[in-house]
């Protein structure tokens, strides 16, 4: 893998608001969306049912147990989303980013198959939502919420999902202005907070 996507260039990337996806060619592209879709660490919201889901303790929710399994299945084709933007080579690269500790993910676990979850980098006060998977009903929005609940625990700051959809929208999110996500980013990399 050349330097593309080096674990220096990943991180000073993101440091910066700037994130990379594959093409269908296989070449890496970089996006630095305006606006900029975000969820509120305090306005995460959790319906009624979902928050029902989580009362009753459908899903084991663990935090970097299967990390690589996450992405890869995050990856593989699905139901309206016949092609992906997760590259062997990201797949690569945000391996070696969870091996240095800046990548994480979140799974939810069903009689101990990995049944949903999603993984993203942290940085300081920065997490920075890459991608979530879900074979089970909800075991995504589940694994979602555990993950905010985190966040917030850790005291994090900022929480980018990078562009809007009708699901992260119910779910909360709103789009800032660029310069106003700029801002955010700066605030959340100076925090001292630590993921785990």
């Amino acid at each position: 893998m050349d330097n593309t996507l080096s674990p220096q260039t990943l991180l000073s990337a993101y440091c910066q608001g700037v994130f990379p996806m594959a093409h269908e060619d296989g070449r890496i592209y970089w996006y630095d969306p305006d606006p900029r879709a975000i969820i509120p660490l305090d306005r995460f919201h959790v319906s009624r049912s979902l928050r029902r889901t989580i009362r009753q303790q459908i899903f084991d929710i663990r935090i970097d147990t299967a990390f690589t399994a996450v992405i890869e299945a995050c990856a593989a084709p699905a139901p309206g989303r016949e092609e992906t933007w997760i590259s062997d080579e990201i797949i690569q690269a945000y391996t070696r980013l969870h091996q240095l500790g800046f990548a994480h993910s979140v799974e939810a676990w069903q009689a101990n198959e990995l049944v949903g979850g999603l993984y993203g980098v942290a940085i300081g006060g920065f997490f920075a939502g890459e991608s979530m998977f879900s074979y089970e009903r909800d075991s995504s929005k589940v694994a979602l919420a555990v993950l905010v609940a985190h966040l917030n625990e850790r005291k994090f700051q900022l929480l980018d999902t990078q562009f809007m959809t009708e699901h992260l929208r119910r779910l909360g999110a709103i789009e800032i202005p660029a310069f106003a996500y700029k801002m955010r980013l700066g605030q959340a990399l100076l925090s001292a907070a630590t993921f785990l």
